[in-house]
């Protein structure tokens, strides 16, 4: 991407150097009679002057390999002492219209106001390009942050973990050998699992009712394994439905209660999906598995980046001695800035 390049309006120029012009006749307005004709070519000489200063320093500026953040008194030391010559011949020509004025007086006051001039240009040009720095360095950090984010959830988007996969061909190898009446809708579903993950890999929200579709062939693939040992159940409104959510959101918190708990026929998870206010909220039952190693929470950390990143909300995540629940903000609508 090309970087902007540092500028001042034309605008800008000119009406500084209109004002500065005016106001270097205002003494001209106290005296009496009121000397029109010097008023006039006083303004004048300003203006060319203050002109001049403008395109000079602008076209005499670094560019932007050199360009430094503090003053450089070479460029300043430089546009002073030309700044001094062209006065004077401005000085010159104003002696040539006006020579009834006494050149010896007029030269100092006129050097002296294109010194004040020069440096006050100098350090107003400076302040411009301290604020248009200040203003690209904080467009830089946004654009990186942002491309980090984008990165993230990149990889958010495509993490399917490949565990899943392996259990699942263990799976299907031992329907297989059984002769189980089930082996041909098990591959449908699992064909059914992975063309939604290639499908929806660079989308960044799905519609609510693909994401639950998806999650019924993920349960059928589970229960395979697990037979009666899991239970999902699902309530959500019709109007819920077309809300929008990103894509795997509740795959991944379904593996995470069969990552993180016993399900056995013994023992049988229930999961529950169901709405609860603005919320999309994902509960089981808690029974950890013995040795189980203290969770990470680096998925939920990921869900809530996704969101955090799309909506700029985050989920809550609540926790007993019996039930563990995550309440994802339920996204009625969604427009990439």
């Amino acid at each position: 991407m090309k970087k902007p390049i540092f500028k001042v309006s034309r605008r800008m120029i000119w009406l500084s150097s209109l004002l500065l012009s005016l106001l270097s006749s205002v003494p001209k307005i106290a005296e009496r009679p009121f000397p029109l004709a010097e008023a006039v070519v006083n303004s004048m000489i300003t203006l060319v002057f203050a002109l001049f200063v403008w395109y000079y320093n602008l076209y005499s500026f670094p560019d932007e390999k050199n360009r430094t953040i503090g003053f450089s008194v070479r460029h300043l030391v430089m546009s002073l002492l030309l700044g001094l010559v062209v006065m004077f011949v401005l000085a010159c020509v104003q002696q040539l219209i006006l020579s009834h004025i006494h050149f010896g007086p007029v030269m100092l006051m006129v050097e002296t106001r294109g010194i004040l001039i020069n440096v006050m240009f100098y350090m107003f040009l400076h302040l411009l390009y301290q604020s248009y720095q200040t203003q690209q360095v904080g467009v830089e950090l946004e654009r990186i942050k942002s491309d980090h984010l984008e990165a993230q959830f990149e990889l958010l988007r495509q993490q399917v973990n490949p565990h899943f996969l392996f259990n699942s061909l263990n799976t299907l190898k031992s329907m297989v050998e059984s002769e189980d009446e089930h082996s041909v809708e098990f591959i449908l579903k699992l064909s059914d699992f992975y063309r939604y993950t290639l499908e929806s890999r660079k989308l960044d929200l799905i519609p609510l009712t693909d994401e639950l579709e998806i999650i019924q062939s993920y349960l059928f693939l589970l229960k395979a394994r697990f037979d009666a040992g899991i239970d999902l159940t699902t309530q959500v409104s019709e109007a819920t439905q077309h809300s929008l959510i990103p894509p795997f959101t509740l795959q991944l918190l379904v593996e995470n209660c069969t990552k993180h708990n016993v399900v056995s026929l013994e023992k049988p998870l229930h999961i529950r999906i169901y709405e609860e206010s603005d919320f999309l909220v994902v509960e089981n039952d808690i029974q950890i598995k013995r040795g189980q190693v203290a969770s990470t929470k680096m998925g939920l950390e990921n869900i809530n980046t996704r969101y955090t990143h799309l909506v700029e909300q985050t989920i809550r995540v609540e926790s007993d001695t019996d039930v563990f629940r995550v309440k994802l903000p339920i996204i009625a609508s969604y427009s990439r800035s």
